[in-house]
């Protein structure tokens, strides 16, 4: 297998995320994408042994960059800790009014491979989203709230279901209710002490 830092493994990769994202994994062939990156499919099939090994690449290239984008958004934003959330989802509804937003690339992937539950790119997408969890935890728990990590599984579960709901309706108002709701939530579960201060603080 070539190295994760060869130039032509990242051209592959950089096609396959540009087709997979816009029009899924199962309408996307692998001609497709080795035309798109400008090689052979037999130069395709060295760097990686099957679509399924592409397809898991692709979510697996994805992984830290999102999670890099969602700490950015976080650490940047203006407030108390539910404002800091709120934040989050304030930036995925910019993203979702965008033309070419395609929803969460790990959920759709998931749903168009749930009949083979045991697939390497369903395994990335599930981890994926326990390290977002996971973070999220941290974060409450530095907050000093008792309850952090069922906290953090109902943000997780707000951010997947505005997701479902945006992409089907195509209206990214329900990202921006979702951040409402994730807001009230981390409000009310704060230490009284620091919800008084964040209060002040909005």
């Amino acid at each position: 297998m070539a190295r994760s830092s060869d130039p032509t493994r990242a051209r592959i990769l950089a096609a396959a995320n540009k087709l997979f994202y816009a029009d899924g994994i199962r309408a996307v062939g692998v001609d497709a994408v080795a035309e798109k990156a400008g090689i052979t499919k037999k130069t395709l099939y060295y760097h990686f042994r099957s679509k399924d090994d592409l397809v898991a690449a692709y979510l697996a290239a994805r992984d830290q960059p999102n999670l890099a984008l969602f700490k950015r958004w976080f650490d940047e934003a203006e407030g108390a800790l539910p404002e800091k959330i709120a934040a989050i989802f304030r930036h995925l509804a910019e993203s979702a009014r965008h033309p070419k937003w395609r929803g969460c690339g790990f959920l759709r992937t998931t749903a168009e491979l749930a009949n083979l539950p045991g697939h390497p790119a369903i395994k990335i997408g599930a981890a994926h989203k326990k390290k977002f969890e996971a973070w999220l935890r941290a974060i409450f728990e530095e907050a000093g709230i008792e309850r952090a990590a069922e906290l953090a599984r109902q943000m997780l579960l707000l951010l997947d279901g505005s997701f479902a709901v945006v992409l089907l309706h195509r209206d990214a108002s329900y990202m921006e209710t979702a951040g409402e709701a994730a807001r009230a939530l981390v409000a009310a579960a704060l230490p009284r002490r620091t919800r008084s201060t964040a209060a002040r603080a909005r």
